[in-house]
């Protein structure tokens, strides 16, 4: 077990660095702040550099990066800016563009993970809100909301369900996430959408024009290659529901989906080192950063007296939701997971318990800016483009909408246990 308190305070300094975010008139990125965290646990020697290499789940790693691929060839082709105008040419009126985009980007979250759809779909929204003079916070919350909330239901929604995914002992994970999660994750974007349009009731009384034509580049053999990679996609995830039914002994790990579906682009794509060199390397190195420092922190065993002391019961359904949401603000939720799944392990546990741990971490993103780092993502792009979402503006909607999407997730989940 590490000495001491240290791991947790390099944690808490980690935590001050992404918070503020600088240091004098040096302005500190997360995935810097992360990695810091990780030199510190090394150079402290909380943790040794073979069981820091140990400790990275290089699954989830590569997983990223071939959605990251896939993700980026969509953006550079122009096939995500024909997806969008094609989504959005129906639209006749600011409540059918918000359902649309609530449902579309949550449904898609599913499939590409948040922090994908988070990076691709803030230029879409912003160019949509120029377009028809609307807030842009509107529709940057919307997508926020969208992107966290669609991505509960999947195990390749986000990094922290891939983490429960590949650590719950599922069987079928699509399946049981689908299962279990599908039915409340609708019925919490509807909730949503109610929500959306209660705090910016000005903004939907506005006529909607039609959305104007945009000329881009597109490079046609990239859009093709993009096209092969979804649909790789699509057809590998049904491989692996098909295999968990029939064949369970046969494993499809996630990881190879994604690196299938990144080998067209990676392959044939003459623009292969443009792709791979755009990609967001620093997701990754914040990955590989937080899985040693979470392993440093789970070592020192504070966290484990702390529960114990408290005499929480950390397998109730309940406890694991309020603890993932609240402690996710503080240390974010990939963190969390990593945390508290070696809690859960520990203890004979079911199915329902590492859902509940999906579903409390994830929807602790639609509570406050620091609940995900996709929203973070969404915020940094939109101010590079002179747009932005303040911590209040998130919080009005996110805190009342968090309280009751919990709600219905945690009724559901009581009453299919």
């Amino acid at each position: 077990m590490a000495n001491g308190y240290i791991p947790v305070i390099v944690l808490a300094v980690v935590f001050l660095l992404i918070v503020f975010r600088k240091v004098g008139n040096f302005r500190v990125k997360i995935w810097q702040a992360m990695t810091i965290g990780a030199v510190a646990v090394l150079l402290t020697l909380q943790i040794s550099p073979i069981d820091a290499v140990f400790s990275i789940n290089y699954d989830v790693m590569l997983f990223l990066f071939g959605m990251f691929v896939v993700g980026e060839s969509m953006q550079k082709s122009g096939y995500l800016r024909m997806l969008s105008r094609r989504l959005f040419r129906g639209a006749k009126s600011v409540n059918h563009m918000v359902l649309i985009s609530l449902f579309a980007f949550g449904l898609l979250s599913a499939l590409l993970m948040n922090d994908t759809l988070a990076i691709v779909g803030t230029p879409v929204v912003l160019a949509l809100a120029k377009h028809h003079n609307l807030s842009p916070r509107l529709l940057l919350m919307t997508l926020a909301v969208a992107v966290t909330t669609g991505s509960v239901m999947s195990p390749i929604g986000n990094p922290q369900n891939l983490l429960v995914a590949t650590s719950g002992g599922f069987t079928s994970p699509f399946v049981s996430f689908f299962l279990y999660l599908s039915v409340p994750t609708l019925i919490s974007l509807g909730v949503a959408f109610v929500l959306l349009r209660a705090f910016y009731r000005s903004e939907f009384r506005k006529p909607l024009t039609d959305v104007e034509e945009e000329n881009g580049p597109t490079d046609v053999r990239l859009v093709a290659l993009s096209k092969i990679s979804l649909i790789t996609i699509l057809l590998l995830i049904g491989v692996k529901i098909a295999l968990a039914a029939l064949a369970p002994l046969i494993e499809m790990r996630l990881s190879y989906i994604a690196l299938a579906a990144a080998l067209p682009i990676v392959l044939l794509s003459g623009r292969r080192r443009e792709i791979v060199r755009n990609i967001d390397w620093p997701t990754l190195v914040f990955f590989a950063s937080m899985f040693i420092l979470m392993a440093s922190v789970w070592n020192s065993g504070v966290f484990q007296d702390l529960f114990v002391s408290l005499n929480i019961d950390v397998t109730a359904v309940q406890s694991i939701l309020l603890i993932g949401l609240t402690l996710s603000q503080l240390i974010s939720n990939v963190p969390l997971v990593a945390l508290y799944l070696p809690m859960l392990a520990s203890v004979e546990t079911s199915g329902i318990q590492m859902l509940t741990l999906a579903v409390g971490s994830t929807l602790a993103g639609n509570m406050l800016i620091l609940g995900a780092a996709s929203n973070v993502i969404i915020i940094q792009n939109a101010e590079r483009q002179g747009e932005s979402l303040s911590f209040v503006d998130f919080a009005r909607v996110g805190i009342p909408l968090t309280i009751i999407q919990s709600l219905v997730y945690v009724v559901f989940l009581l009453l299919v246990s």
